[in-house]
């Protein structure tokens, strides 16, 4: 009987340990599938977006708090000079200033290291993956968060703050690279970006109050170590599922076209312009809008705390109106923007008429949801202007994206208080409003090209099976060669490498005829 029981023991073990491995056989097979296999890369780069923005928003309410008690603590020890009162306030005078420099360089620091290191990151994502600079990217950020969580002086806030930046270079251009390229019809990979911007603009929106609360009931490092934790996750369902060291896809990846050719391009150009100035309301409003608002309508710090909050639901309705538009009609993409800049320029103008807590809600919602037109219709063309013009790589283009938005955002906690300073709030928003206005008619450049879709794009002619991603370009790559830039009559066809005539942006069309040509068989 005592040797039955281990036996028995061990044959129950076996069983189990059977029956695990078949389920592991099962877990394998699912994830290669490739719609689910996309549609959980898809959550795995919205989380990664969304802790982006938390740590970028979250430290609102903390820092300025934060940074006054640590100036309250060290004037404690430094001994006040027996001089009248004026001398004491004039000192007082000179450290809020010098505390508000501080709290802006913090903020901005974030912002100008994304700025600086995105063209590299850009070009380093073209040369190895999505996937890799997608892992860097959120172990940088899980140090760094990790650092600023048990940071006690100014420097280490500084140093923690500026890692995210560097974090946020590669996991923001990966993530989204990496959803233009694994949804490559324009429908799906609209749909698909719309939800990462709606991920954006939860985490931007939510991170406020949610640093504030755990902030005042749990302390300065409570916020930062749930982030950090999360962070964390997503980096195991990463190396989870994607497995990024054993992926073989970037030993056959093509070249993709340098960041500084797509900088010059005027198509890409127009598009990251209008990425830059609609984002301007947004990133300099928040640093300035509190200030203002207890001075102008004695707002209650709840108030002040919740003014974003709001304006995440048309946010959402806008991203959500924009991809069924595009569904319905792809060629007035540069339509969905310019009308959401002419929205975003009304609404930022009618921002210093509120007198009260209300009405201040329906122009900050108007700024909201024109951004989200602008953004979600705009991102995708970039995807389609480098499938058009250049080579399938989307590192670089979705770099000079994230530049577009570090511009504003390292601009806005410097220069807008300076504006405000000199010239006034409501000066600073019919600033914000006029340059909308303006640049909208610019996106009518990009009316040609959003012809082009129903046309014969390289992507269309020269691949005979569904595409796939990086497949695309390393099947152009491939049979490129054969077309040499030749039409079947033997005559020069006019245009650059992908069939598009540089002047004029309109795509080169093909008959049934030429299609069925030997250069493209």
């Amino acid at each position: 009987m005592a040797s039955e029981e281990p036996a028995g023991l061990a044959k129950s073990a076996a069983v189990k340990l059977s029956e695990m491995s078949e389920r592991t056989k099962q877990l394998g097979t699912a994830m290669q599938d490739p719609n689910r296999q996309r549609r959980i890369i898809l959550v795995i780069v919205c989380v990664a977006l969304l802790l982006d923005n938390m740590l970028y928003m979250v430290i609102v309410p903390i820092i300025p708090d934060y940074l006054a008690d640590l100036q309250n603590e060290k004037s404690k020890h430094v001994h006040a000079p027996l001089r009248p009162n004026s001398s004491i306030n004039a000192t007082t005078y000179v450290s809020k200033d010098n505390l508000d420099i501080q709290i802006g360089v913090l903020f901005a620091s974030k912002a100008i290291l994304q700025l600086l290191v995105n063209p590299l990151s850009g070009t380093f994502i073209d040369r190895v993956g999505y996937d890799i600079p997608l892992l860097i990217g959120l172990t940088v950020m899980f140090f760094s968060t990790c650092i600023f969580a048990f940071a006690e002086n100014y420097a280490t806030l500084f140093m923690a703050r500026s890692l995210q930046g560097l974090g946020s270079a590669f996991a923001d251009t990966s993530g989204i690279a990496m959803i233009a390229d694994k949804y490559t019809e324009e429908a799906e990979r609209s749909r698909a970006l719309g939800i990462a911007l709606a991920f954006i603009s939860f985490g931007s929106l939510v991170a406020p109050p949610f640093g504030g609360v755990l902030y005042e009931f749990a302390g300065k490092r409570v916020p930062f170590i749930v982030l950090a934790c999360v962070c964390l996750v997503d980096g195991i369902l990463l190396l989870t599922v994607i497995k990024p060291f054993s992926n073989r896809t970037r030993e056959n990846m093509p070249v993709g076209t340098p960041i500084y050719r797509l900088m010059i391009d005027p198509y890409i150009a127009v598009v990251a312009g209008a990425l830059t100035v609609c984002n301007i309301p947004l990133a300099f409003l928040e640093p300035t809008i509190a200030n203002w608002m207890e001075s102008t309508m004695n707002a209650t710090q709840w108030e002040m705390g919740l003014t974003w909050l709001p304006a995440f639901f048309p946010h959402v309705l806008g991203v959500y109106i924009t991809v069924k538009l595009a569904a319905q009609y792809p060629n007035l993409q540069w339509f969905y923007g310019a009308v959401g800049m002419v929205i975003i320029g009304a609404s930022s103008c009618t921002v210093p008429a509120c007198k009260n807590f209300g009405e201040l809600i329906a122009p900050l919602c108007g700024i909201c949801f024109g951004i989200a037109l602008v953004d979600t219709a705009l991102l995708p063309t970039l995807a389609f202007l480098v499938d058009v013009r250049h080579v399938s790589v989307y590192g670089s283009v979705y770099a000079i994206a994230d530049i577009s938005y570090s511009v504003a955002y390292a601009m806005g906690p410097i220069v807008a208080g300076q504006i405000v300073h000199y010239l006034g709030f409501v000066q600073l928003n019919l600033g914000m409003g006029l340059v909308n206005v303006l640049y909208a008619p610019a996106l009518l450049l990009l009316r040609n090209v959003c012809q082009m879709k129903p046309s014969y794009s390289e992507r269309n002619v020269l691949l005979e099976e569904g595409p796939q991603g990086l497949y695309d370009t390393i099947k152009m790559e491939e049979r490129k060669c054969k077309r040499k830039g030749y039409s079947t009559s033997g005559n020069y066809m006019a245009g650059n490498e992908n069939g598009i005539d540089d002047f004029t942006g309109q795509a080169q069309s093909y008959s049934e005829e030429e299609l069925s040509g030997p250069e493209f068989s």
